[in-house]
């Protein structure tokens, strides 16, 4: 079964993106992560520095994957 973390792990390998371009998407959903956090998030369980990715990252990522390739959702 997969968990957040093989899922952004995934989609990083699958849309070719670098460090930087998760940390513009994520601003884009406005929430801030730092380059340390992801990289605590795409290691291994097993190493020490590993950070379960919640379900609030995974969702504002894709938020903000859907805000770069759509633009923002027009208001009524």
């Amino acid at each position: 079964m997969l968990n957040n973390n093989d899922i952004m792990k995934k989609l990083r390998v699958a849309l070719k993106l670098r460090d930087t371009d998760i940390i513009d998407i994520l601003k884009l959903a406005e929430f801030e992560a730092t380059p340390s956090e992801l990289s605590a998030i795409f290691r291994n369980e097993d190493h020490e520095n590993y950070r379960h990715c919640g379900d609030q990252l995974l969702r504002r990522f894709l938020d903000g994957l859907i805000i770069r390739n759509r633009g923002v959702r027009p208001r009524k």
